[in-house]
């Protein structure tokens, strides 16, 4: 008998970081998207917003990130445009816990961070089937392992948002350093009721 073909998995990767205080979230993501061993692109964005107010970071399946961050700025948009109450960043966030879950034996390949300020800083981390958790801090994909070492070494409820972006993108710079999924750059967002505020940082280079 022939041997039946196999499917060739190709390993994504990226780190994504939040961190919550007291003046608001930071959100942060590196740019490169990896394919297997392949570098896909260099400079692909992974935080990306749902109102001025309201972002998330993305890791996993770029069609299924795309397909679901239209799903959620439409509803929220809708609401808006309807006169409706708006939407809150805990119910954008359950919304999409429910869609994940009912989808969990024909999952969305997502690890998505929902974070932003509407009556307060807001912080929620969902996985492909459903699971969601509000965290103070918190890291993703494949440099997580390194980013969320840095994260909680330094981190305290107290900091200031300047002091958290900093400590965001430290935490994804010791991820470039050692996952080879994670590079190129940072894109860090600083997140209030009133807006956004976004940077970009890349690694020095060192001869």
């Amino acid at each position: 008998m022939m041997d039946s073909p196999k499917l060739k998995i190709l390993k994504t990767g990226t780190t994504t970081v939040g961190i919550k205080v007291k003046d608001g979230v930071v959100l942060a993501a590196d740019r490169r998207a990896s394919a297997g061993l392949y570098v896909a692109h260099k400079y692909v964005r992974k935080v990306l917003y749902i109102a001025p107010h309201i972002g998330i970071t993305t890791a996993g399946s770029v069609a299924d990130l795309q397909f679901i961050y239209e799903i959620l700025k439409n509803i929220y948009h809708y609401n808006l445009i309807t006169g409706m109450r708006p939407t809150t960043i805990k119910a954008l966030a359950t919304y999409l816990a429910n869609i994940l879950s009912s989808s969990k034996y024909l999952p969305y390949l997502v690890q998505i961070l929902i974070g932003g300020v509407d009556d307060q800083p807001k912080l929620y981390n969902l996985d492909y089937v459903g699971d969601i958790t509000e965290e103070d801090y918190t890291a993703t994909g494949s440099g997580s392992v390194e980013a969320i070492g840095v994260i909680e070494d330094e981190y305290r409820p107290d900091m200031t948002l300047d002091e958290a972006a900093d400590l965001a993108r430290r935490a994804i710079f010791s991820s470039i350093k050692r996952d080879p999924y994670t590079g190129t750059g940072v894109i860090v967002a600083k997140i209030t009721k009133n807006g956004h505020e976004e940077k970009e940082y890349y690694p020095e280079r060192k001869i």
